[in-house]
């Protein structure tokens, strides 16, 4: 039977469709307490949300340290990285002296590194900080860098003839062909950002989200950890969206695909 998403309403009816099986599936499954020790139970994981949320509302300071987190090391992250990729994109000569510095760089395991942020920065924010912008830096910085060397010589060739200086052809030549890269980037930087903020709450803290499913973990408490990851997941969701409604007022220039085709 042939399927074509062409109504939204629909396509989301097929989306919640999933979830409840989703969630259908995980019920029956930890009916057995076997399961249930390991995988938890969403009827729980719900109730502990709810408890977070309205009852005892002891979640909002943790979700908004880890908010707060994440949100300094998607913006300096990006930053960073969007500066240092057009940089180096442009200064070939300097590209090719520290090509090999920032492959072992990047090819370092970053999360290595939380404990030297914690002695850095002692156990406050700013040491998730600098771990977090570490994993968002490089997914931004290769991303512009490429999306720089991807333009098209005769493109260049052309606007030179024009007259153009180098800042000009920096604003509407080598921004524009970075930018559907830089979105991409940011895409996957969003989850990145949060991830390195919560293992630094791993390491050392007294509040956070990732401070709460540690505790949860300590105590064998699955439910509570569980309640933490769907927290979280729907934090970063929420900031995804954000990235993309961005996305989509800067790149309207951009010429839109096709239909989705018949499955």
């Amino acid at each position: 039977m042939a399927f074509r998403p062409d109504s939204k309403g629909m396509l989301r009816f097929w989306q919640l469709l999933v979830l409840v099986v989703i969630l259908g599936a995980w019920h029956i499954a930890t009916r057995s307490q076997q399961v249930a020790f390991f995988f938890g139970e969403p009827l729980m994981v719900a109730q502990r949300i709810w408890s977070w949320f309205v009852v005892e509302r002891d979640i909002y300071v943790h979700l908004g340290v880890t908010l707060v987190e994440t949100l300094l090391a998607f913006g300096i992250g990006t930053a960073a990285g969007l500066g240092v990729g057009l940089w180096l994109a442009l200064s070939p000569l300097t590209s090719a002296i520290l090509d090999p510095y920032i492959k072992a760089a990047n090819s370092m395991p970053r999360v290595i590194l939380a404990p030297i942020f914690a002695v850095w920065f002692g156990l406050g924010i700013w040491s998730k900080v600098a771990l977090a912008v570490t994993l968002v830096f490089f997914i931004v910085f290769f991303n512009v860098y490429q999306g720089v060397k991807e333009v098209s010589p005769v493109v260049l060739a052309n606007v030179r003839m024009l007259g153009a200086n180098r800042q000009q052809l920096l604003r509407h030549v080598y921004l524009p062909s970075a930018t559907s890269w830089v979105f991409s980037s940011l895409h996957t930087s969003v989850g990145l950002a949060f991830v390195g903020a919560v293992v630094g709450e791993y390491l050392g803290s007294a509040r956070g989200v990732g401070y709460l499913i540690l505790q949860a973990e300590g105590t064998f408490d699955i439910n509570t950890v569980f309640a933490g990851i769907v927290v979280l997941t729907a934090a970063a969701l929420v900031l995804d969206t954000l990235v993309g409604s961005v996305e989509k007022r800067l790149m309207k220039w951009q010429p839109r695909t096709g239909e989705t085709e018949k499955l």
